[in-house]
């Protein structure tokens, strides 16, 4: 569930759990804690810890799980990138859902994980997220970090709050981008007539995304993308407030010439800072075979 208040005067001066056990039906304070120290909640955008004390106007913003629900162990096969004590990096398919939910309860990369790790953090107290620390769209392939303890868990979602931690994507997108890089600052949220899609509008969270054009064609273009924020669904959403979707994006108007199960959007590099040891470490993940096969087909054709 995704919760977002404005607080008003009665709550003025309350430490952040505290009110968020107040506001929400059914929690207690040290599940809301255990959310706020995994960094699953922000006071006007701006991670906070849980003593922080509110003022009136404050926007709070916080993720929980459904507690209700649960997750088991799956032999699903894992392209594992890169694994130690502390976190390992998985190359996620095209299709996979990251974590179970109401209509995708198995197969998800959380079940995968659950029968492939032995230990998983917990500190966000999600029951069915064990070891997330940030995730992919289901139609989007690439890479992510999981943590296998919850101080692992807690500096590298620390990394993604602060930027320090990157992540690149390269996105198939409709149409000739002109410029050779740009940079997309808008605010995200909730789509009001649709609740299942995000959109750019003022009452959102701040989002922030660069882009480089990597190769033109006639009709599209190859675009790498670097995050500086995580809002749900940022890329997608972006690129089509540029006039660009992502080709394939059934959701938010890409084109669908070529026969693709979703999005042509993978998450390729990542850099993180090792959690134990601080050395700093970049991942990468070449580009699915189904989506080489596109580009090589609109290398081969100019008239794509």
């Amino acid at each position: 569930m995704i919760y977002d208040f404005v607080v008003d005067e009665r709550y003025e001066n309350l430490r952040l759990d505290v009110y968020l056990t107040a506001v929400i039906d059914g929690v207690t304070r040290s599940y809301i804690k255990n959310l706020i120290d995994g960094e699953k909640s922000s006071v006007n955008d701006v991670v906070k810890k849980a003593g922080y004390i509110l003022k009136t106007g404050d926007r709070v913003h916080i993720e929980t799980g459904d507690r209700s629900m649960s997750a088991s162990a799956e032999d699903i096969p894992l392209d594992i990138i890169y694994q130690d004590d502390d976190f390992a990096v998985i190359n996620k398919k095209q299709g996979m859902v990251v974590h179970p939910a109401r209509g995708s309860l198995n197969g998800t990369l959380v079940n995968a994980l659950l029968h492939s790790f032995n230990s998983l953090s917990d500190v966000s107290g999600d029951s069915v997220r064990p070891g997330i620390v940030h995730r992919l769209d289901k139609d989007t392939s690439g890479l992510l970090a999981v943590a296998k303890n919850n101080a692992a868990h807690l500096s590298l979602s620390r990394q993604i709050a602060d930027k320090t931690a990157k992540r690149y994507y390269i996105a198939l997108v409709d149409g000739y981008v002109k410029e050779e890089t740009g940079i997309i600052d808008t605010f995200i949220g909730r789509n009001q007539k649709d609740r299942t899609k995000m959109a750019v509008q003022q009452d959102g969270r701040k989002a922030v995304t660069l882009y480089k054009v990597l190769k033109r064609y006639k009709n599209f273009s190859l675009v790498e993308f670097e995050l500086k924020t995580g809002r749900t669904h940022q890329i997608r959403v972006h690129s089509k407030h540029i006039g660009h979707p992502v080709t394939g994006d059934k959701v938010y108007g890409g084109s669908l010439r070529f026969e693709t199960e979703g999005q042509l959007l993978h998450a390729y590099r990542l850099i993180v800072a090792h959690p134990s040891t601080g050395i700093v470490a970049a991942f990468e993940a070449p580009l699915p075979d189904y989506f080489k096969k596109i580009i090589d087909k609109l290398d081969k054709n100019e008239n794509l």
